[in-house]
């Protein structure tokens, strides 16, 4: 797979790429199926009904006649969730449905239509709760995941530019009325204030994402030793921001409470997915297994080699000698 670039070549990476669109039919998703098109990027689109409102079946409706219109596979999960959390678990069950079919079917790149106002919104949410430079800066335009690549190629762009885009070439979308409920707190940031900065202020406003970008790369160590799916590099006080970055590659966003307890101690698990260990010079990182029954002889090279607890059911199953690390 070519290897995709945060710039303005993305739209040309994409071309040799199997791509996999996040389709919701809204306003921001519309506009990039609309743009991959003109720019003859091939993909194909997959769509999640949470069934919360009663324009969901058209909106899948619309999706799935889309697709057929333009010769695109369409994927489609309809799922019933309660009150109670319901982003975040909306949110799990999305990547989860993805990743099932990115596995499946080969794909390379998962396309998602975050645009400026979206990362607008993430930066003053996490800065009302204490954040630092890269957790401010929030989602990149390219970034790994594990198996593939989570790209967003309207990232510089405002959702006025993408919704001038659909009116004037006469493309359908749908408005989602749940996105105006400020009983969610991303929508009464958006409208009191993403917006009408952005609207006032926008240039300025890019100018400092793209600088914060620069700074982060910086700022976030990127030296690590992986095998399969385990992660290895030296311990630090300052790596916390590693971990951060690799835990984003699992689909898991840190909150500060959560890097907080990770910093103070020496084994955890978070979100029963992802186990963390540290030794005296190294930290691991690597998918939590539950009831791996290992051989005495492993067991004995993990202590002697002082691999963190959590961390040996993966490297027992995935046979990764503790002497090569």
């Amino acid at each position: 797979m070519q290897q995709l670039q945060n710039s303005s070549d993305i739209w040309q990476s994409l071309k040799e790429t199997k791509n996999l669109l996040a389709f919701s039919g809204g306003v921001d998703s519309s506009a990039l199926f609309y743009m991959l098109l003109q720019k003859n990027i091939p993909f194909d689109i997959a769509i999640v009904n949470y069934n919360t409102r009663d324009g969901s079946k058209n909106e899948e409706e619309f999706a799935r006649n889309l697709a057929k219109k333009y010769s695109k596979l369409v994927f489609v999960k309809s799922v019933k969730l309660n009150s109670a959390n319901f982003e975040a678990n909306a949110r799990a069950i999305r990547y989860e449905f993805f990743d099932e079919i990115i596995k499946a079917n080969g794909y390379e790149a998962l396309l998602s239509a975050h645009h400026l106002g979206d990362k607008l919104e993430w930066f003053f949410m996490r800065f009302i709760r204490g954040a630092g430079a890269v957790e401010l800066c929030g989602f990149s335009q390219i970034e790994q995941r594990e198996g593939y690549v989570l790209a967003r190629p309207l990232i510089w762009h405002t959702k006025d530019e993408l919704l001038e885009f659909l009116t004037k070439n006469g493309y359908e979308y749908f408005i989602d009325e749940s996105n105006f409920d400020e009983k969610f707190e991303r929508n009464r940031f958006r409208k009191n204030f993403s917006e009408p900065l952005l609207k006032k202020y926008k240039d300025g406003i890019l100018r400092s994402f793209k600088a914060l970008e620069e700074d982060k790369k910086r700022l976030l160590p990127n030296e690590y030793q992986k095998i399969n799916s385990l992660y290895v590099f030296k311990r630090d006080e300052n790596k916390i921001r590693l971990i951060v970055k690799i835990a984003k590659f699992f689909k898991i966003v840190l909150s500060k409470n959560q890097q907080d307890e990770i910093f103070k101690q020496t084994n955890c698990v978070i979100s029963g997915k992802l186990a963390i260990g540290k030794n005296d010079k190294f930290v691991f990182v690597a998918p939590y297994l539950r009831s791996v029954v290992m051989s005495k002889e492993f067991k004995e090279a993990c202590r002697k080699a002082k691999i963190p607890p959590h961390i040996r059911s993966y490297m027992y199953e995935k046979k990764i000698d503790p002497k090569s690390l």
